[in-house]
């Protein structure tokens, strides 16, 4: 099947002084991968099929044919990858790869979804519409990041495959993020960790989840992601040999049973590594548990479970198990359909090595997600039923959210985004019916999963006959009977101890509803303040006020000044306040960067129009643009950072690896600028820096000499504690620069006694 190609000789003149690109080899390149893309797809063509992907592609071709990607690649290679992921690594068939070959094609060109639902009908075009980025006008203060979510995951109860496809069409970004500017690679990675790992983690993607993990630590953290990709190749030898030793007995018994398997040793992902390096604060060297090893069966379905449980025997007879690492997702799967025994046993060289049985139907589950479950939809098995109820549950919240108002997306999706990685709670309903929640749930999560108002009036809870209050975490196996009383009423202390998505809408909405009168009676108050103050009631203002008085949206501060936790009084205050940042000399004006174009321009005219003229320079404009160092994070000259446009406080700058940068970068990409700094001025710089070791006399005058007198560095403030012969100190002091608090760290090292020196943001 040859599909027609344009000629782009005439319709794109050759650019000067760029490489001469080879038209013709180009157009060979791209029928090669085409025609790759239908030999993936071959098995599941049925009728017209092939057909329709042909005209797919070659709409998608002409859509693009002047359209090159930052690498200077030609634009088609991206569709036709995000198509090629979307049938090989996630099991999609004939239609997601129209609408994968087809997704960029509506916002790049005049074409409309109407035009693509006439030539390739309604289901392709739903398709289309669910990815298609939002585009418009966005008020200041809200996040069009978090709106194209939610449009996104609006779309999910109707066909998952918009997500699978987006998820698809991520991973082929993230894929060839290197030829992207360094502030573009942060803010995509960022929202990469946000919410598309773990949507890849919640449809079952293991494979794409951990990618898309490693993905964003090779372009966040490439030093560490190197380190530890650099200690894996050398350690791989030794870690083959042992886990040939380990699966030796193993391999030796399975065989005597007569049932078909393999067994393979796999590391864990850099990402999993690193952030275990990170929490436990060990050398990589320390850290053993860094592969695992999987059992695979191939036996019939009506065997699985008990091969499965054959199988952990023998693993068992060899090694001895830890009793509290033992994960049984085959007699209970997790709602995303995952089925696997998991358990951690003891090696004869004293490592604990994680062991994870399953059979083949198992395997293909954990590899493809919730794609997977539809070649198994009809068999006797569990496959896929958490997931439909989990959507059933996307489809509540989205529901009790509405779509309307755009300042609640990003509280939207932050709750939708905390239900993704969550573990599970297996508990049971008076009658025997098995409920799953995420972990943590309490009894008054279980009361709203129920329904919205049996949650309302719910009072107390029985668990296993036993009267328990409202904030009790449930356990698995944990019987709850809900106890409810039509005095009672929705508290907003609720809101403290609940963790399903499902309960904090609900609370929200019903106590949203209790607090209209509040809501209306603050507006009418802040109204007549202002106009006593001569101030204009505008959107502008009051969201200033807002942010000023630290109310998450505009409803909450008006409820706050009718309940009277805001006295009318304060506004006159934060008009002095406006006033006083407004006459400050030469300060930039934040009405003026709420697209942030306005913003570049002003950098320009104080930078003189040079290649970087769009960054902020730290140190030398300190006294031009109105920036603080942000206390979250402590940045320090030589960190890697980056600017934050706040509505009040001018410019944050914070560190890349600061705990809140993902969700800036996430959720505020307009508002994050470059930054960097230069050696203009030595300034003093808060930094803090944590030791610990074993406690003996003339330790803390050792440090403090190396502090102090060897590197002349002030110090802020020292807390050491000693117990038990171990000491633990926190220490804030100024340092110039990264390189001058590396110098100092290494010193402190290597005093008798010291264990560890780390940085700790604040």
């Amino acid at each position: 099947m040859q599909p027609t190609m344009m000629d782009t000789t005439e319709r794109r003149p050759a650019p000067t002084a760029e490489p001469v690109i080879d038209l013709e080899l180009e157009r060979q390149e791209i029928l090669k991968r085409y025609r790759r893309l239908l030999r993936a797809a071959k098995p599941m063509l049925k009728g017209d099929d092939a057909k329709l992907i042909k005209k797919a592609f070659n709409t998608s071709a002409e859509a693009h044919k002047n359209m090159r990607r930052r690498s200077g690649e030609p634009y088609i290679y991206h569709p036709i990858a995000v198509a090629q992921i979307a049938v090989e690594e996630i099991g999609l068939g004939p239609t997601s790869i129209v609408a994968a070959l087809l997704h960029d094609v509506v916002e790049d060109t005049e074409t409309t979804i109407a035009d693509i639902d006439r030539v390739f009908g309604p289901k392709v075009a739903r398709i289309i519409d669910g990815l298609t980025k939002i585009s418009g006008y966005f008020e200041y203060g809200t996040s069009q990041q978090a709106e194209n979510f939610r449009k996104m995951l609006l779309t999910l109860s109707d066909d998952v495959r918009v997500i699978l496809i987006k998820l698809a069409d991520r991973l082929h970004n993230m894929r060839t993020l290197d030829s992207m500017p360094r502030d573009k690679q942060l803010k995509i990675a960022s929202e990469t960790i946000y919410i598309y790992a773990p949507l890849a983690h919640r449809l079952g993607l293991y494979a794409i989840k951990s990618e898309l993990e490693d993905l964003y630590l090779k372009h966040v953290e490439p030093e560490a992601y190197k380190d530890i990709a650099k200690k894996l190749r050398e350690t791989k030898l030794a870690r083959d040999r042992f886990i040939s030793r380990f699966i030796e007995p193993i391999d030796r018994d399975l065989t005597e049973t007569g049932i078909k398997y393999v067994i393979k040793g796999r590391p864990k992902s850099i990402y999993s590594i690193w952030n275990k390096l990170d929490k436990s604060k060990k050398p990589f060297e320390e850290i053993y548990d860094l592969f695992a090893v999987r059992v695979i069966l191939d036996v019939p379905a009506d065997q699985e479970k008990a091969a499965c449980w054959r199988a952990y025997s023998i693993v068992t007879d060899h090694y001895k198990p830890n009793p509290d690492r033992l994960k049984d997702w085959i007699s209970t799967p997790r709602t995303n359909g995952y089925e696997s025994l998991h358990t951690t046993v003891m090696s004869k060289s004293g490592q604990w090595v994680e062991v994870q049985i399953r059979t083949e139907r198992m395997n293909e589950i954990a590899e493809k997600g919730y794609a997977a479950h539809w070649k198994y939809k009809g068999n006797d098995t569990q496959t896929g039923a958490g997931i439909e109820t989990w959507i059933s549950q996307v489809r509540d919240m989205i529901e009790s959210a509405g779509s309307g108002d755009k300042k609640a997306a990003i509280e939207f999706v932050d709750d939708f985004r905390s239900n993704l990685y969550s573990e599970e709670v297996f508990v049971f309903t008076p009658k025997g019916d098995l409920k799953v929640l995420q972990r943590g749930a309490t009894a008054l999560d279980f009361a709203f999963d129920i329904h919205t108002q049996v949650g309302a009036h719910c009072m107390a809870a029985k668990v296993n006959n036993t009267l328990v209050p409202l904030s009790y975490v449930l356990q698995n196996g944990d019987q709850v009977e809900v106890i409810t009383s039509n005095r009672q009423k929705p508290s907003e202390d609720w809101l403290r101890f609940v963790v399903t998505s499902k309960a904090k809408t609900k609370i929200k909405d019903l106590i949203k509803e209790e607090n209209k009168r509040y809501v209306t009676d603050g507006r009418d108050l802040v109204q007549k303040k202002l106009k006593v103050l001569r101030l204009e009631m505008t959107n502008e203002v009051i969201n200033q006020m807002r942010a000023y008085f630290g109310s998450k949206t505009t409803d909450d501060f008006f409820y706050r000044v009718g309940k009277g936790h805001i006295d009318p009084q304060e506004i006159r205050k934060f008009k002095a306040d406006k006033e006083a940042r407004e006459n400050r000399a030469n300060k930039i004006n934040t009405d003026a960067i709420q697209d942030g174009k306005s913003f570049t321009k002003e950098l320009k005219r104080i930078h003189g129009e040079r290649a970087d003229a769009d960054m902020l320079l730290i140190g030398e404009d300190m006294d031009r643009i109105d920036y603080t160092l942000s206390k979250c994070c402590n940045p320090i000259s030589g960190d890697d950072v980056f600017g934050f446009v706040t509505i009040n406080d001018g410019i944050k700058i914070h560190r890349v690896t600061c705990p809140n940068a993902v969700e800036l970068m996430s959720n505020h990409g307009n508002r994050i600028i470059k930054a960097k700094w230069t050696s203009q001025k030595e300034l003093a710089f808060l930094a803090g820096l944590r030791i610990t070791g074993t406690d003996r006399v003339g330790l803390i005058n050792d440090v403090t000499r190396v502090i102090s007198n060897e590197l002349h560095i002030n110090m802020r403030s020292v807390a050491i504690d000693s117990k038990d012969g171990i000491f633990e100190g926190n220490i804030r002091l100024y340092v110039h620069d990264t390189e001058h608090l590396e110098t100092l760290m290494r010193k402190l090292e290597r005093v008798q006694g010291v264990y560890e020196v780390i940085r700790f943001d604040s």
